[in-house]
């Protein structure tokens, strides 16, 4: 195993997760809980593989019905309920879970785990040209994976902080569904390889960006306030 290689592959996850960290700074989580969720997202992609293979051996659809079901059932839904299922089992009932701001942090983390072992498997291990791959992984791939977890985390924060039982069931479907149907359209673009979607791709990429920046302004917003108050 090339230790450059390795670098290259880690350092896209690790930089973002610096990043989160530093952002999160009015009410920052425990490193130790951060790092937990981290790196249950990296364990997590062992059973999330066993899933997907699973779940492939029943696509018995073909042309682009056979895309559709690899792009949002097998890679979609399966990877983003597991990614959730790190932060609730870890983090989501702890005491330290305490903001908005906290679910999209640990969504990021858990999702940054995975992304980040995903692309030394990439990165290392199956591409040949490591050079292209590592920087396209770096700047599309890996910040797309956080960028899910941003509106995992958004909705699943407003789920454990609804008012009202029907609220936080409607917000918990929906941390699970709109990260599933991104992530979906995602690798449905690059998986189809139609010309007239592939000039859609940067758009959409853009679009994931700026209304994920947004959610995040708003609970950092809101955690601001909230402890300027106290």
């Amino acid at each position: 195993m090339k230790i450059d290689l390795v670098i290259t592959a880690i350092t896209p996850g690790i930089a973002l997760g610096l990043a989160l960290y530093f952002v999160d700074r009015h009410d920052r989580e425990p490193l130790k809980m951060l790092m937990k969720v981290f790196f249950m997202g990296v364990f997590i992609v062992i059973p999330t593989i066993l899933v997907e293979n699973i779940l492939s051996s029943f696509n018995v659809f073909y042309g682009l019905a056979g895309v559709f079901y690899r792009a949002f059932i097998v890679a979609g839904l399966t990877e983003e309920f597991m990614k959730r299922k790190v932060v609730l089992k870890t983090v989501y009932y702890n005491p330290v879970f305490n903001e908005k701001l906290d679910g999209i942090i640990y969504c990021a983390f858990s999702a940054l785990g995975f992304a980040t072992i995903e692309n030394i498997m990439y990165v290392v291990f199956r591409f040949s040209d490591v050079e292209f791959v590592g920087l396209y992984r770096a700047i599309v791939s890996v910040p797309a994976h956080m960028l899910f977890a941003v509106t995992m985390g958004y909705y699943l924060s407003l789920a454990k902080f609804a008012s009202t039982t029907e609220m936080s069931k409607y917000y918990y479907k929906r941390s699970l569904v709109v990260p599933t149907i991104l992530h979906g359209i995602f690798d449905f673009i690059l998986m189809s390889e139609i010309q007239i979607l592939m000039i859609l791709f940067v758009p959409f990429v853009i679009y994931l960006w700026i209304v994920n920046l947004r959610k995040l302004n708003i609970y950092y917003k809101d955690s601001k306030d909230n402890n300027d108050f106290n």
